[in-house]
């Protein structure tokens, strides 16, 4: 190799001047206000998108819980009872779904515990505990309420009803009012 292309390869600068590279202040506030307020777009919609999943979860875990009382009740030959609990070992008498619910057989034992829904979210009823005897009849037909009450109601809830014959079916309803 020359010198001449050796001197030209191994110079960090070419014609003695250096060139930096970079973003000024401007363009970097710029970027920031434009990320700012695309976040101020995509956040609320990204809650609401993940609101029905999480509502969909909890309606199935409630499902579950009905088919698991049911089943227990016709295997068991005897009495099974799903339950609000805030403990995990006895059924509440006040307050609502969303603080948890078990599944316990008619000699106490608790054959499932669920705990307690996500912060701001409902699941009401109008009985406090459903009994499954041992032909898989409910004792009550009832609806339970899965909804959103807090920071905001959210736009939609699920609905999951249970039979006097012990069958469940979950719809989705956008009434918007979660008390």
């Amino acid at each position: 190799m020359s010198r001449e292309v050796s001197d030209r390869v191994s110079s960090p600068t070419f014609s003695g001047l250096s060139r930096q590279s970079g973003f000024t202040v401007i363009e970097l506030m710029i970027t920031l206000v434009v990320v700012a307020i695309l976040l101020g777009i995509a956040v609320p919609s990204f809650t609401n998108a993940t609101l029905g999943s999480k509502l969909r979860s909890q309606a199935s875990d409630l499902v579950g819980g009905v088919a698991l009382a049911r089943s227990e009740a016709i295997k068991r030959n005897q009495a099974v009872t799903l339950c609000a609990s805030s403990n995990g070992t006895t059924c509440a008498t006040s307050g609502g779904w969303q603080q948890g619910w078990i599944v316990r057989s008619s000699t106490g034992t608790v054959l499932q515990s669920h705990p307690a829904a996500p912060s701001g979210f409902l699941i009401t009823a109008s009985a406090h505990s459903i009994a499954f005897q041992p032909s898989g009849a409910a004792s009550v037909s009832t609806v339970l309420k899965v909804c959103r009450a807090s920071p905001t109601v959210g736009a939609e809830e699920r609905s999951v009803s249970i039979s006097l014959t012990g069958r469940t079916s979950v719809s989705k309803t956008t009434e918007g009012t979660c008390s």
